[in-house]
């Protein structure tokens, strides 16, 4: 993402220098160039690079004092947002690519799935060692998620047509999700009581988690679920899809309405790189963005539908974009293998 203002990126290369600062909200202020600014950030844009090769998923740490990328390269970086944007961390392990990660709430550790077939647990605080390695999988794992609260409970889906609920206590997984088809991406709800999973079937499965069985389906999507985001106050699903919209389902229990989805946002693309483009909630819930394969970084405001910004910068498909929890930053990364952190005056 970029600004309207005429800056040199400050671009910075891979380190190991730890040094990681939880992050405050920053009021408005006026730098020594006069530009406005709106955030923590050395410069109104950062530029970070270090992966050899497309970098694939981005999340901030819950405290925002860092955030962490996966690439092709196969490797994990956590990076300072605070100061140089230093890599002051690296997670090696995994055979492929790492596709998808999260942090969990705690912010101690991160989840990540890749096509060798494997979902990885590691632990930040200990210095990025691997803590558990799941290989139940047949097929590449396209997605992974954390239960927000309770058990330390993931979920992951795969290219054998499964979402596998895991916890890390436990050395196998505790259930299998069959579905017909790969699945693209999973989630938990907000109190771990179901599952969403979405992928080549064009719909999203609820899963009931104390029957193990589907409770309902989100119909909408006319191709494949690329990716798939729940809202902070765990109401509404957001999902982006290869039919090139974005659609939002308010998922709470009691919904009256005959159709659960709510909006359906468009603007953004996916191309022929057939990326698993991913998707995001502001802080707010009132603004969302997604990935997109015409090097955009887009934002949409929830409640009217329109979209706000359409960001350059990236030189190839934008993978994820995701909201800094704390502060005015959107981070983004790409197959160019550039991750960009830009203030964003939402």
């Amino acid at each position: 993402a970029r600004s309207s203002h005429q800056i040199v990126l400050a671009s910075k290369r891979q380190k190991t220098t730890a040094a990681s600062a939880s992050t405050s909200i920053v009021e408005a202020r006026v730098d020594a160039n006069g530009v406005r600014r709106f955030s923590s950030l050395d410069a109104p844009i950062m530029c970070c690079e270090g992966h050899k090769g497309e970098v694939f998923a981005m999340k901030f740490s819950p405290d925002g004092g860092s955030f962490a990328t996966g690439a092709m390269d196969r490797e994990v970086f956590v990076w300072n947002v605070r100061g140089e944007c230093d890599n002051f961390l690296v997670c090696k392990g995994h055979k492929s690519a790492v596709v998808d990660l999260h942090w969990t709430t705690d912010g101690d550790h991160i989840v990540t799935a890749s096509p060798d077939k494997t979902v990885r647990v590691w632990d930040v605080q200990a210095g990025g060692i691997q803590v558990k390695k799941w290989a139940e999988h047949q097929g590449f794992v396209n997605a992974c998620s954390p239960a927000r609260r309770g058990h330390p409970l993931f979920v992951s889906g795969s290219d054998d047509g499964t979402a596998k609920i895991w916890d890390q206590r436990r050395k196998r997984s505790i259930h299998t999700c069959q579905e017909t088809y790969q699945v693209t991406s999973v989630s938990f709800s907000d109190q771990t009581d179901l599952v969403f999973t979405a992928g080549l079937e064009n719909v999203v499965k609820v899963w009931d988690m104390r029957k193990y069985e589907v409770l309902y389906e989100l119909k909408g999507h006319s191709d494949t679920i690329t990716g798939m985001s729940l809202s902070h106050d765990g109401n509404f699903l957001l999902t982006n899809a290869a039919d090139d919209t974005l659609r939002v389902w308010d998922v709470r229990p009691f919904c009256s309405a005959q159709s659960r989805c709510t909006r359906v946002l468009t603007g953004h693309v996916h191309t022929f790189e057939k990326n698993l483009l991913k998707c995001a909630w502001s802080k707010d819930d009132t603004k969302v963005t997604a990935g997109s394969g015409d090097a955009l970084v887009n934002i949409w405001d929830v409640g009217t539908g329109s979209l706000l910004y359409k960001l350059p910068g990236h030189q190839g498909s934008v993978n994820e974009a995701v909201f800094h929890p704390r502060e005015k930053i959107l981070g983004s990364c790409g197959t160019d293998g550039k991750i960009f952190l830009g203030e964003v005056d939402l």
